[in-house]
């Protein structure tokens, strides 16, 4: 059962002070007459809910988007480069939202292989303003909780062309072609490639080493680096450099950067500097009705489709957690953010997670980054910035490579 609580004071740190707790961390009693809801702008509302579970209770701090009114919008929240981290209030005030909820699970550290330097990039696709920014990692390269039957990396939750909010499955199509054919892409702005593939870096990547693209495999994150990879940069159509290892450095707007790894490096090392080489990419949703694009995307694990939770999904591993749900035909999006503070660290499941959406009225929905990363911010009180209104539960804003920002005209 869902119970409504006052979203309460803020404190002056910004954080919604939760009601005092009982010994077990249940929430204490709740007047019936506290508002369920209120205003941060126009069409979009915020509230605190408490789900109840075997483990105890659950905190929820919820915003409600109105996307049927012409002056709400939703957009990708990043910090100018797929490879680069930032707390999710700077992204949101930076970009003037007025909320936001943080996004998809990214590459936050490497132990497998040491000397080669952590990204910070997602797992998913990307597409900020109907531009694609980054694909999907392979399967066995991801973070997060394992994926359910029939799910795979290229599942997003995103906004389409006629603002309405939607999941759907990004696909990368590209190529690149040389004097002696075309190769199929196999990467773009990822921080792992598909073993014997080529993929392209541009300057939406940041200066992070490209070095990481070439480990683990398409099965097996930790598995070693490739010791054979190779690496062209094309600047104005033809091939302005090579080397034998991935590099590092900021990509200039007029150049690309192919790497390859095993057959894709061996079809590289066939090109010479000054020739001619073109690179052509695009994301491209998979089973959508023909005309549908994603004008925002941001890479998610699909918990609950048609009204329906997944199969399989894990029913008992709790975590604290972030999620969005499309509901009323994606006219309403809902961004959640579970509460990390000392009363409310049980959590959720990923199925106790697609039930709470689907109470919350949802058709489908996904489960974001969650633990630290989980974050919701908002400007409350007329306020000219964001606040933190979920406890994280490090403590502090965790650094995340990107957010669902919520935008709404005057």
């Amino acid at each position: 059962m869902l119970v409504a609580l006052l979203a309460g004071a803020l404190a002056g740190a910004g954080l919604a002070a939760p009601p005092a707790a009982g010994a077990a961390g249940r929430a204490a009693p709740v007047a019936p007459e506290a508002p369920e809801a209120r205003a941060v702008a126009a069409g979009v509302g915020y509230r605190v809910l408490d789900k109840a579970s075997p483990r105890g209770t659950a905190r929820v701090h919820l915003l409600s988007v109105d996307l049927s009114d012409a002056r709400v919008s939703v957009e990708l929240l990043y910090p100018g480069a797929v490879a680069a981290r930032a707390p999710l209030s700077a992204l949101a005030d930076g970009a003037g939202a007025v909320a936001a909820v943080n996004g998809d699970f990214f590459h936050l550290s490497e132990a497998q292989h040491p000397g080669v330097p952590a990204t910070g990039a997602p797992v998913g696709p990307a597409v900020a303003g109907g531009r694609a920014l980054k694909a999907a990692v392979p399967r066995g390269q991801r973070f997060g909780p394992a994926l359910p039957p029939g799910a795979n990396t290229r599942m997003v939750l995103g906004v389409d062309g006629e603002g309405r909010a939607r999941l759907g499955e990004l696909a990368l199509s590209g190529e690149v072609r040389g004097p002696d054919g075309p190769l199929a892409l196999g990467g773009l702005n990822q921080y792992a490639l598909p073993v014997g593939s080529v993929g392209v870096f541009t300057r939406d990547w940041g200066s992070v080493s490209r070095l990481r693209a070439t480990c683990g495999t398409d099965t097996d994150r930790a598995a070693p680096c490739s010791a054979e990879t190779y690496e062209v940069r094309v600047r104005g159509g033809r091939v302005a450099a090579v080397a034998d290892a991935p590099g590092a450095g900021a990509i200039p707007a007029d150049t690309q950067v192919l790497v390859g790894r095993e057959a894709g490096a061996r079809w590289l090392r066939a090109l010479a500097v000054g020739d001619p080489v073109e690179v052509r990419y695009g994301l491209v949703p998979v089973g959508a009705a023909p005309g549908v694009v994603f004008r925002s995307a941001v890479g998610g694990y699909p918990v609950l489709r048609g009204g329906q939770p997944l199969p399989g999904m894990d029913g008992v591993t709790a975590a604290v957690r972030s999620a969005a749900g499309v509901a009323d035909e994606g006219r309403r999006l809902l961004l959640l953010a579970l509460d990390g503070g000392p009363g409310f660290r049980s959590g959720l499941t990923v199925v106790e997670l697609a039930g709470l959406l689907r109470e919350l009225g949802a058709s489908d929905g996904v489960n974001l980054d969650g633990g630290g990363s989980s974050t919701l911010v908002a400007r409350t009180d007329g306020a000219a910035a964001v606040r933190v209104l979920n406890h994280p539960s490090g403590g502090a804003e965790r650094a995340v490579p990107n957010g669902i920002g919520v935008f709404v005209r005057p």
